[in-house]
């Protein structure tokens, strides 16, 4: 057996060797991608001051014709706007809902070339594959250089556990760093068994025989699309969002035969108001809706949108070392699952299935299931991975697209499709978060070409600085500690969140009170967003709640829970800046608190918490059946919110908020009806005891409870004399 896999091993790493010269010579033979120049860039002024969500309605409003009208405002929208207006051209975008909204805030949040795409076209010897990741790896530096504050290298490991597939997972790995080339983030490294341990303590050990670790780029993607977005908006492009494409617009050309694109028919989903906008040439780029703007402008087209849903899921950050992702390159169906630290976090994914097209896609739990038991296969014992630690959960749905470009539409096209339609429609579909800024070259290219616009200058967006890039650095937010009093967590979050900007955001920041920190008061203690976070959000165009918790603040995607803790608080500041109504202040809270719960996980969960089966012993059943009756002090068969604020004034939480005490009572209250019945607790003491809830604050209410009662019977049993007097 020995001498056979001493065979298969020495067949692979040769392979794997050749491939790797294969590679080369293709790397060396392949044309070098355009770099710009510097001093072009430098000649490109953006505007000092962004203009408010109205001044930019207004100029969508005023008649004027654009050169370009670009549908959505995701990654490829955004970027499109920006590679337009920077090459001269009038520019206008507009999207249904928010910015990122989409598949763009709900990514695995790499910067990556595609490691499993270089293997295929290695093995394969498939030339279409290898140049996707060469471009893919040429847009990763970009990124990298582009946005410095929003993104990071991040190593990660390669866990190997049988010896024969450590030389052919290095030489591929190499191979990846060589097409790089002088674009690598860093140098990938093999790692000891020992040395794998120590820098990935949860990993587990047993038959481990040593990993690889190489580096790919981390985002924060849904801040990452608003940072192009606003830096197209500086430039002078009109962009807005939450006004949604009725209808396209046509008129006959020049030669006055074909009906070609002129605009189109738009409504504003936050005043009602419709209208119209001028444009030369119109750009489809809204990812899985593709097929719904490609029917308004020709209903007989066939659909080429096959989309497919991949889940996320965070669990706390003591589950990654803070500096180490995993990555496993084969579950149990073929799927590759992901493992990384993000902001504070641990997020795991993705899976990838069929799906309908939604706006509001759900994570089911299978998928969580699913996630959880491959990650179980590579920790250790001692982690023991609970459906409880769920902090969050979405699905994004990835377009995948059939190239209507060739008569043969039965495969999906693996890179990104730009596509022009009879009526000047111009479609760019496909491709990734890392490459949008190439799908953005190619999509205005093709626009130029199609409707005789004439620009400027060429593409200059290749390491052009984007919002907060300019004068950013590492060390930045030590001068928000000593010159504005912030706490230091919170100074480190507004570097990395806003870039050179964030002395603006903390300027908005109310005073504490406290000696230390100055200012900045927090929307959760959990975490280090602060209140002038919101006010500074409503000027990047956040209109909703939803579009503040999600995208401008990550919380709903870090903590479901917490996100939903810091709602009154986020919709009492957007109230006052927006000069809400009572009921429109009740609407949006109601609104963002169905996002959380179906968007975010949070019903996934509390179905689950519901189907639970009681699983307690007669002993642990009485325990807490005399806990339950101990802090339901009046004997009326279910604890209401006065039960848990007397308890925990008890034991000293006499300041506890109205809003923390109904927060522990949703928290249990599975029926929904105000008050915890007997079988809710026994419920949840099942779920916590089976791992399925991580920790409940009611049941530690409880517990403290039934100590207090029971040390005060104890009190009362002690005479004086037995006292020693009372000394």
């Amino acid at each position: 057996m020995a001498s056979r896999l001493r065979k298969l091993g020495i067949t692979a790493a040769g392979v794997a060797i050749g491939a790797a010269l294969s590679t080369y010579a293709l790397r060396v033979s392949d044309v070098s991608p355009h770099h710009v120049q510097m001093e072009e860039m430098q000649r490109i002024r953006r505007k000092r001051t962004l203009p408010s969500r109205s001044e930019q309605v207004k100029t969508l409003q005023s008649g004027e014709e654009f050169d370009v009208l670009i549908i959505g405002g995701g990654a490829t929208g955004a970027g499109c706007a920006l590679d337009a207006v920077t090459r001269g051209l009038k520019t206008a975008l507009v999207e249904a809902d928010d910015f990122a909204s989409g598949t763009s805030s709900k990514s695995t949040k790499l910067i990556h070339g595609g490691v499993r795409y270089l293997q295929n076209a290695i093995m394969g010897l498939d030339i279409e594959q290898y140049r996707m990741v060469k471009e893919a790896l040429h847009e990763r530096a970009s990124m990298l250089r582009s946005a410095p504050h929003l993104t990071r290298p991040l190593p990660i490991m390669l866990p190997v556990y049988t010896w024969w597939q450590i030389p052919y997972f290095w030489v591929g790995i190499k191979a990846y760093d060589l097409v790089a080339g002088d674009r690598n983030v860093k140098t990938s490294y093999y790692l000891s068994r020992e040395d794998a341990l120590e820098l990935f303590p949860m990993l587990r050990g047993d038959k481990l025989c040593g990993a690889i670790v190489y580096y790919d780029g981390q985002q924060d993607d849904a801040r990452m699309c608003l940072a192009v977005s606003l830096t197209a908006a500086r430039h002078g492009a009109a962009i807005t969002n939450h006004v949604e494409v009725l209808e396209l617009l046509k008129k006959k050309d020049s030669e006055g035969g074909k009906d070609i694109l002129c605009g189109a028919k738009v409504r504003d989903n936050i005043s009602k108001k419709e209208w119209t906008i001028k444009a030369k040439c119109v750009i489809n780029a809204t990812g899985p809706f593709t097929d719904s703007i490609r029917k308004m402008d020709n209903p007989t087209v066939k659909t080429i949108c096959c989309p497919s849903s991949g889940v996320h899921i965070v669990l706390p950050g003591y589950y990654s070392p803070q500096q180490m992702g995993l990555l496993d390159p084969a579950t149990s169906d073929g799927r590759v699952i992901f493992f990384l630290p993000w902001l504070n976090g641990t997020i795991a994914g993705t899976t990838d299935a069929p799906c309908e097209v939604t706006r509001s896609p759900m994570p089911s739990e299978d998928e969580i299931q699913f996630i959880l038991s491959e990650i179980k296969n590579y920790l250790n014992k001692d982690v023991d991975v609970r459906r409880g630690d769920v902090l969050s959960a979405w699905s994004g749905i990835r377009p995948l697209v059939q190239d209507p470009n060739k008569g043969d539409t039965k495969s999906l096209a693996r890179n990104h499709i730009v596509h022009v339609s009879e009526s000047k429609l111009i479609t760019i579909a496909g491709g990734k978060w890392t490459t949008f800024r190439a799908m953005a070259e190619h999509t205005i290219d093709a626009a130029i070409k199609a409707c005789k616009l004439e620009p400027e200058r060429e593409c200059v967006t290749d390491g052009l600085w984007i919002e907060g890039a300019q004068g950013w650095t590492p060390t930045m937010y030590i001068r928000l500690v000593q010159d504005l009093g912030l706490e230091v967590e919170v100074a480190k979050h507004l570097a990395i969140s806003y870039g050179d900007r964030a002395f603006a955001v903390a300027k908005m920041a109310a005073l504490t009170g406290k000696r230390w920190p100055i200012i900045g008061k927090k929307l959760h203690p959990e975490f280090p967003y602060i209140d002038a976070e919101v006010r500074y959000g409503i000027r990047e165009y956040a209109c909703t709640l939803v579009d503040m918790v999600a995208r401008r603040l990550r919380l709903s995607f870090l903590n479901v829970q917490a996100a939903s803790e810091a709602l009154p608080m986020v919709a009492d500041i957007m109230a006052e800046e927006l000069k809400w109504s009572k009921e429109e202040k009740e609407k949006q809270i109601a609104a963002c608190e169905h996002f959380l719960q179906t968007q975010m996980g949070q019903q996934v969960n509390r179905q689950l918490k519901e189907k639970i089966p009681v699983n307690l012993s007669k002993s642990e059943v009485d325990t807490y059946t005399k806990r339950f009756e101990t802090i339901d002090k009046d004997k009326k068969g279910y604890v209401s919110i006065t039960d848990i604020k007397r308890a925990m004034k008890a034991f000293g939480d006499a300041e506890v908020s109205g809003e923390e005490l109904h927060d522990i009572l949703r928290e249990i209250d599975t029926n929904m009806n105000g008050q915890v019945e007997l079988d809710e607790y026994l419920q949840m003491m099942s779920a916590i005891k089976s791992g399925n809830i991580s920790h409940s604050r009611f049941a530690a209410v409880a517990e403290q409870e039934e100590i207090r009662k029971e040390q005060e019977r104890l009190r009362k049993q002690i005479t004086v004399d037995r006292s020693g007097g009372g000394l």
